[in-house]
């Protein structure tokens, strides 16, 4: 997949949680993982980034997707934390 695709997909997805998903996950699901699959909009929720991952490819096994965490910018944090 180039680039522009790469892009389309996490901009539909984007667009899927912002107008769809947001109000309906962020009551009751914050700082959950959402695998969102942009083709068909099927969205699929985990605790952990694995679990959310695993249901995604049960169903669309040969589909891209993409992840975001449920109320926050971005999936993932990495670095340290210093006081």
């Amino acid at each position: 997949m180039t680039r522009p695709d790469l892009d389309e997909l996490v901009r539909t997805a984007e667009e899927i949680y912002a107008t769809r998903l947001k109000a309906v996950l962020e009551p009751e699901h914050m700082g959950e993982f959402v695998v969102i699959e942009p083709e068909s909009g099927d969205y699929f929720l985990g605790r952990t980034l694995s679990e959310a991952g695993r249901a995604a490819r049960r169903s669309h096994p040969d589909r891209l997707t993409h992840t975001m965490r449920v109320g926050h910018k971005a999936a993932l944090h990495f670095g340290m934390y210093v006081r």
